[in-house]
């Protein structure tokens, strides 16, 4: 590289003296008009140089450039119409006229040295004796190709000469330090990929494969592309790079991959050469149903429809520059003749392939005779639906003439009055460089023209549908539009057009490695594989997920809990015992039926309480049992419904109370029979001690005792309504919390302590000498009651929720129960079925006896 720069370098310096010999083969420009200052242009009218080794020999096969490229040849004459069209404009360097030499050159190697020529500016003599200094272009447009771009721009840098691509879009060439004179009026790279990346996430492909050319363009394309990608949750299943000289078994390698890949999405990030290699094999091995991106190197290639298998590329999306019209240009290139260029062999090829005519008269064809006009013929040159990259020569044509005339413009020079002007001549290459890169201008097609600080355009596109791609034409339709420009999540956006995706279907396609999880699942991820390829994972209880591909479940509040669904929180169930349900009905019908056999045993002793058998039994006790059981009989009812302050306090008092009372009358009853007993006894005097004032006091005093420890308890600390979230997770128990453990365990020993000794007391009296001892009678009664509440205390303490409260009125019920009927079913019985029992006599003849 360096000898290279040394030998241009001596050559311009030869070129400054009149005779010199140039060195080397002189290449010849295609198309070439003289003028004032000239812009150097560099297409390539004519590809398919490039091919694939064969199989065999292994040696590259490189085929001719002999196909037609219509495309690059529009792109010339779009360079020559600008500068028509800036030399008959009287505000664009007025009084100079441009002119324009155009190499046709075809392989990097030969536009490299197009290049060179167009900065050497040698041109040999008729003669070839003397030659002498032309004038060095002034700018350099072109090339289509990023690769070749490359290879010259970075030498001609070296001689500050602007180069301007309107299609290399490497975001490598936006370097400054090793392309300094390097602008393009086409966004670079960089933009496209992430624009593409965004374009995959927004239809939801999240499995895709990945294609570029082993080029500097596809390689930093589609790295860009798969980074960017991967940020928006993209995941690339995988990634292959080809050229059009790949060998025929790495095409097919390629080809076995995609068949067997499980995505449906190819991101292909290289030029229209490798991409009719690649659908050509696909269409031989029947190989459809695949959505293809592009990238603008060839998602609008007229080419694309003249290949075998151009039906499959049906309903492929990419990004490319802004469409755009160029007013006069139709007309500019329907006058395109061989005569206007004798010169060039191009256009004369052009010409008979387009007529199907010949120039040479020995050829079987008929004669070219000049009557012919593109008038007359629809093919992609004439055609101007598509001026998309024909707007970016337009462009870069019009910024160089701007930043000449900019250099001409008398300024008035502010440290002296002289006003400063430049000549043409006298511009140096450097200043043409610095005002480049401040130009600013609208076109005549109203389009605002700059560049930045690395030389590049403004990002904008257009998101382009191949609605159809028959044979010799392509139907393309913008369907979206992406500006750089604009916030993150405002740039892309989609129009109302219709889209065509994959075989001309109207469904998009659904491209995965998983599907994605519904809500109330969560995704896990597969071992060894990308994050795109997961399982579904159901929430657990208590945790849902409201939204697809949830990574996480979300943690419900602990007053709620998560639905069957798994998607949304709902208030948790509140359980307490209630009358709307059976067990609440059915413990308050015993209840009610408990209390209502207490009331109707009170009237039988009411009517029969001047019998014998009521009298002997101390009907005041009797009376006062009947009610306290009658009591413990409703106070049970307390504990069925929603637990409320006054309730919690209400329900465990009453049941304490109630029960002492009922206890205490029991006990008083007890020592009643044992006392009347000793009384019999010669010379006893104890029942003066224990007489019916005696028994009042010992009930009374029995149940303020119980009444202080409620007081206490309730002062210090009551029982309160609680929300138990720890027993069950999808359940709240509604509960009476104690307040106070050792309150309730006072309120409950108590009553322990008076039936233990009441059991002990009708447990010694059971046997004495009475038709009716009722001793025998009690002792039943507290057996089961101390049973019970044994029982209570294990049940009371492992039972769940609302069968606490369930087992204590249980425990309520069936100790009242037991009250009941063993101290006061054996009376009724008498009094109502045995009334010759029930006398004097009868309850009398067994003491007297004794």
């Amino acid at each position: 590289m360096l000898i290279l720069q040394l030998l241009l370098k001596v050559l311009l310096t030869q070129a400054a003296q009149p005779d010199c010999t140039p060195l080397g083969h002189r290449v010849l420009p295609e198309l070439e008009k003289d003028g004032d200052l000239i812009i150097g242009g560099i297409f390539s009218f004519r590809t398919g140089q490039d091919g694939y080794p064969d199989s065999f020999t292994k040696m590259p096969q490189i085929r001719p450039c002999k196909d037609f490229s219509f495309r690059e040849f529009k792109f010339a004459h779009t360079l020559m119409f600008a500068i028509d069209e800036i030399n008959r404009d009287t505000y664009i360097l007025p009084g100079i006229k441009m002119g324009y030499r155009i190499f046709n050159d075809c392989g990097s190697s030969n536009i490299l040295g197009a290049a060179m020529t167009l900065v050497n500016g040698l041109e040999q003599s008729e003669t070839g004796a003397n030659c002498f200094k032309s004038q060095t272009v002034k700018a350099i447009i072109g090339h289509s190709g990023s690769t070749p771009t490359m290879s010259f721009a970075k030498i001609v840098g070296q001689f500050h000469i602007p180069v301007i691509s309107h299609f290399a879009t490497c975001a490598c060439l936006s370097n400054r330090k090793e392309y300094p004179t390097f602008f393009r009026t086409i966004p670079n790279d960089y933009y496209q990929s992430r624009a593409l990346a965004q374009l995959v996430r927004h239809f939801g492909w999240t499995w895709v494969g990945a294609l570029s050319n082993k080029n500097d363009y596809g390689i930093d394309g589609i790295t860009t592309f798969i980074k960017a990608a991967n940020e928006e949750g993209v995941c690339i299943e995988y990634f292959e790079a080809i050229e059009s000289t790949s060998q025929y078994n790495e095409i097919l390698r390629i080809v076995s991959i995609i068949r067997s890949s499980t995505s449906k999405v190819i991101m292909a990030f290289m030029s229209h050469r490798e991409i009719k290699l690649l659908v050509d094999e696909l269409y031989k091995q029947n190989i459809t149903g695949l959505q293809w991106i592009g990238s603008d190197a060839w998602i609008t290639d007229d080419s694309l429809a003249d290949i075998y298998g151009h039906t499959l590329l049906t309903g492929s999306i990419g990004f490319a520059v802004r469409n755009a019209q160029i007013p006069g240009l139709g007309p500019f290139l329907q006058k395109v003749n061989p005569s206007q260029f004798p010169s060039s062999i191009f256009v004369k090829d052009f010409w008979e392939h387009v007529f199907d005519c010949s120039f040479n008269p020995s050829e079987l064809r008929k004669r070219c005779n000049g009557s012919e006009n593109l008038r007359d013929v629809q093919n992609s040159f004439t055609d101007l639906t598509d001026l998309r990259f024909s707007n970016n020569i337009y462009k870069a044509v019009y910024a160089v003439a701007h930043a000449i005339n900019n250099l001409l413009l008398c300024e008035e020079n502010q440290s002296s009055s002289p006003n400063v002007c430049l000549k043409l001549t006298e511009i140096k290459p450097w200043q043409l460089l610095n005002s480049l890169q401040s130009v600013n201008f609208t076109t005549p097609g109203g389009e605002s023209v700059f560049f930045d600080s690395n030389g590049d355009s403004p990002a904008r596109y257009e998101l382009i549908n191949l609605q159809s791609v028959n044979r010799g034409k392509i139907d393309v339709e913008t369907i979206g539009y992406y500006d750089a420009s604009l916030p993150k999540d405002q740039r892309f956006s989609m129009n109302n057009v219709k889209v065509v995706w994959r075989d001309g279907g109207d469904q998009v396609p659904v491209s995965v490695c998983s599907m994605s999880c519904p809500s109330g699942t969560r995704k896990a991820m597969q071992k060894g594989r990308p994050v795109c390829c997961y399982d579904c994972i159901l929430c657990p209880p208590g945790e849902i997920s409201n939204k697809t591909d949830s990574v996480d479940c979300l943690k419900c509040p602990v007053t709620q809990w998560s639905n069957t669904r798994g998607d949304a929180c709902i208030p948790k169930e509140i359980e307490f015992l209630s009358y709307d349900e059976m067990m609440g009905i059915l413990l308050g019908l015993f209840s009610l039926i408990g209390a209502f056999f207490t009331i109707v045993v009170t009237l039988i002793f009411y009517i029969y309480r001047s019998t014998p058998i009521v009298r002997a039994n101390n009907s005041e006790l009797s009376f006062l049992l009947l009610f306290s059981l009658t009591m413990c009989f409703l106070c049970s009812l307390t504990f069925i419904g929603r637990p409320t302050e006054w309730s919690c306090m209400l329900r465990h008092t009453a049941f304490g109370i109630t029960f002492v009372l009922c206890i205490s009358c029991v006990l008083g009853k007890t020592i009643v029979v044992l006392m009347a007993f000793k009384a019999t006894l010669p010379g006893s005097n104890v029942m003066k001690w224990f007489g019916p004032l005696q028994q009042r006091l010992s009930v009374v005093s029995f149940t303020l005792i119980q009444v202080l420890i409620c007081a206490f308890w309730l002062i210090l600390s009551p029982p309160f309504p609680n929300m138990n979230m720890k027993h069950y997770q999808e359940k709240v128990i509604l509960e009476c919390n104690l307040g106070s453990a050792t309150g309730f365990c006072a309120v409950l020993g108590y009553i322990g302590l008076l039936a233990v000794l009441c059991f002990v007391l009708a447990f010694l009296g059971r046997k004495l000498p009475d038709n009716f001892n009722e001793a025998k009678f009690i002792t039943f009664s507290m057996l089961i009651f101390c049973a019970v509440w044994i029982t209570f205390i294990p049940a009371y303490i492992s039972s769940p929720g609302k069968f606490i409260v369930a087992v204590e009125i249980f425990a309520i019920l069936v100790s009242s129960f037991g009250l009941l009927f063993c101290i006061f079913l054996p009376k009724c019985y008498v009094i109502l079925l045995r009334p010759e029992m029930n006398t004097k006599k009868h309850v009398m003849a067994k003491i007297n006896s004794h």
